[in-house]
């Protein structure tokens, strides 16, 4: 796991404070979403598919960092639809730095270069760039062309000017374990990003294309002979090791959306950003009037073939925390992937 040594301790601090405190439910990460609008029409994306109405809105700053402080987590991922659309996304950002939080500002990255004046690097601040493969393949999952190389400019200029970036790559029953190695190798070892993330197609319900989902022996099968020849531990992969064992199979976990909650323009989504059951005004009330049991494989049909990040992260996280050996071990990993 290639997080940051500092960001590491905070979030095991945070995490110790919230077992000192005997809270059951509590945030890892918010996942933001300041607007829906996109300059992109992925077919794996449902966010676009709002009213026009709803495509026209931007969430208030005082609004956006009032709800990542409302949760208390320690870290924020923005998302939307495109947040560099966001005529104050740099205002959102810096306050939420100014207060200490890790931000991940997600991006297709192609306003990335345009925009990238309005940002300071800070070792709480990195740009997220989604890329879903090489030129062809990614130019193809996002309907068009170009974009795979005007991301590629943009993450070499950040870096060069000091900012942190890390990617963020979905793959789908199209892809094979050649495919996977050849992104995640050029991202690793070409481009030099500082972390990257890898989820499998999740069956988002408004996504305009739905065959091309994973379903679960599909993602373990697909990891399982990426992840072989020691690709996993030599690549920057931004996952807790039993996160990393849950997709390849070795291990199962329950689901825990709570502890990835997303906040939007309606505000807290209940239960988790790829399913919609309602939303309620405060994150006090997303945590306690939400029935968590009822979700998860084996519960709800619609999460049968649901291996996301945003519902088995977190679970692998405290599995982690909550065993000697596997914090020993995440500790190595994160040591040796910061060569410190």
């Amino acid at each position: 796991m290639a997080m940051p040594l500092r960001q590491s301790i905070k979030v095991a601090t945070y995490l110790a404070e919230q077992k000192l405190r005997k809270r059951d439910k509590f945030p890892l990460i918010v996942e933001l979403e300041p607007l829906f609008a996109c300059n992109l029409k992925c077919e794996g994306c449902g966010k676009i598919q709002h009213p026009a109405g709803v495509l026209k809105q931007r969430m208030p700053v005082a609004q956006a960092v009032g709800a990542v402080l409302e949760s208390g987590a320690p870290m924020v991922s923005i998302a939307g639809g495109e947040p560099l659309m966001h005529p104050q996304i740099d205002e959102i950002v810096r306050q939420l730095v100014a207060k200490r939080k890790y931000v991940f500002l997600c991006t297709n990255a192609m306003l990335l270069r345009k925009k990238m004046d309005k940002f300071t690097p800070s070792p709480y601040f990195a740009f997220a760039v989604h890329i879903d493969g090489l030129r062809e393949r990614h130019d193809e999952s996002v309907a068009k062309e170009g974009v795979f190389d005007e991301a590629v400019a943009a993450i070499k200029e950040a870096k060069r000017r000091g900012f942190r970036v890390t990617t963020n790559s979905t793959f789908f029953n199209t892809d094979t374990p050649q495919t996977v190695i050849e992104v995640l190798n050029f991202l690793n070892d070409d481009l030099k990003v500082d972390e990257m993330m890898i989820s499998p197609a999740y069956a988002y319900e408004k996504a305009p294309d739905q065959e091309h989902f994973l379903g679960v022996e599909q993602t373990r099968e697909l990891f399982k002979k990426s992840f072989a020849g020691g690709n996993r531990r030599r690549w920057r992969l931004n996952h807790s090791p039993l996160f990393l064992d849950f997709l390849e199979g070795k291990v199962d976990f329950p689901c825990t959306a709570w502890a990835i909650p997303n906040y939007s323009l309606f505000g807290w989504q209940r239960p988790c950003y790829l399913m919609s059951d309602g939303y309620v005004p405060t994150y006090r009330e997303l945590i306690e009037e939400t029935d968590w049991d009822k979700y998860g494989r084996g519960k709800d049909p619609r999460c049968a073939n649901c291996m996301a990040h945003c519902g088995y992260e977190p679970t692998a996280v405290l599995a982690t925390m909550g065993s000697l050996k596997e914090s020993l071990r995440a500790m190595r990993e994160t040591v040796s992937g910061n060569g410190e």
